[in-house]
């Protein structure tokens, strides 16, 4: 048997916590001296105030955890609780990773406010009227990868062969949201395709006579301005966007030793 002082150093919980825990009846001590009123813990209470403090981590509230003790939830049911938690933080962490590879573009676009760079050329071009098999999704820029995979976990021997190009993304934005697009994100088919999941859709876009385009690889320091130096370029030639059309996002990926993809952004327009 342990005094609570001794208890508080190897679990490493404070004496406040271990007190109120007695008060509230989540952990009582083992045994209370009558004369001293000394509160006395045994060894095997660290597993009981160990599966409380997993309990909190999963956020649960004491009185929930008060339930959950009563219970005798499993070793596998907690393994499972904890995994579910650790995808839930990995989503928290992801989000903000995103977060800041955006605040680093808006810092990277405050710095270069004024400055014009060259070496990256803007043309307009047309282009034809293309069949395209796609699935709708509504999320930020940082989604398209994932999007893209479970896009792949769907499509069968036979449409992969019909789908041997770039991966094509069109995006409107989202009235009354400031991060989210409405995506639609595919490829173009070689060939016509009758039958095709029910989860996929199939359009055919109409041809586009003019595209202002711009072509980068994802690594390089373009990926970051590019949209600015479009809208710039637009602006400055006397052109406007066409609306009621997506405008279209074109990866090609590169050799897998250089980590990076071709991408082209293209942009349908009109004249003033």
């Amino acid at each position: 048997m342990f005094k609570i002082s001794e208890f508080s150093r190897l679990s490493k919980v404070s004496l406040k916590t271990l007190r109120y825990y007695d008060q509230i009846g989540i952990l009582k001590p083992r045994k209370v001296d009558n004369d001293t009123g000394y509160r006395y813990y045994s060894a095997d209470q660290l597993l009981e105030l160990n599966r409380i403090l997993i309990y909190k981590e999963l956020g649960f509230t004491l009185p929930q955890i008060t339930q959950l003790l009563q219970e005798d939830i499993t070793l596998e049911h907690i393994q499972g609780m904890f995994k579910l938690k650790r995808s839930e933080i990995q989503q928290i962490i992801n989000t903000e990773q995103a977060k800041l590879v955006r605040i680093e573009e808006r810092m990277q676009l405050i710095e270069k406010e004024g400055q014009v760079q060259t070496g990256q050329e803007i043309r307009v071009k047309a282009e034809g009227a293309q069949q395209f098999l796609f699935q709708k999704a509504c999320g930020r820029e940082e989604d398209i990868p994932d999007l893209f995979r479970t896009f792949n976990q769907l499509v069968t021997k036979e449409i992969r062969q019909l789908t041997q190009g770039p991966q094509v993304v069109l995006w409107k934005e989202i009235d009354g949201k400031e991060d989210e697009f409405e995506f639609e994100i595919g490829y173009f088919l070689t060939c016509e395709l009758l039958i095709f999941p029910d989860s996929f859709q199939l359009r055919t876009l109409p041809p586009e006579p003019m595209m202002a385009t711009m072509a980068f690889r994802s690594n390089s320091n373009f990926a970051r301005t590019a949209c600015v130096h479009l809208a710039k370029w637009i602006e400055k030639n006397n052109y406007q966007i066409k609306e009621n059309e997506s405008g279209r996002e074109i990866y090609l990926p590169l050799s897998p030793e250089q980590d990076a993809q071709f991408i082209e952004i293209q942009i349908p327009i009109i004249h003033r």
